[in-house]
């Protein structure tokens, strides 16, 4: 991340209805707001080397944790997958 994005923007784009595109550990995901407090992540690709379960929720708590170490993060409206 250049700095320039900061939580509280990626926040707002999941508040509003955006789905986020991003790769963490060499993997890529979506993420969006399924519920108050509450956060569906699809795998979309798999590295054999590190294995990460397909489908997951997470709380704001993680995806904050997480957020720094995001990559190629991008958005989306209205697309399911």
């Amino acid at each position: 991340m250049d700095g320039k994005y900061s939580f509280i923007e990626f926040k707002q784009n999941l508040d509003d209805g955006y789905q986020m595109y991003y790769t963490y550990v060499r993997n890529r995901y979506l993420l969006f707001k399924t519920a108050e407090n509450c956060y569906t992540q699809k795998l979309l690709t798999d590295d054999p080397k590190n294995p990460q379960p397909r489908h997951s929720m997470l709380t704001l708590k993680r995806v904050k944790e997480m957020f720094p170490h995001m990559e190629a993060i991008e958005y989306k409206i209205g697309v399911n997958e």
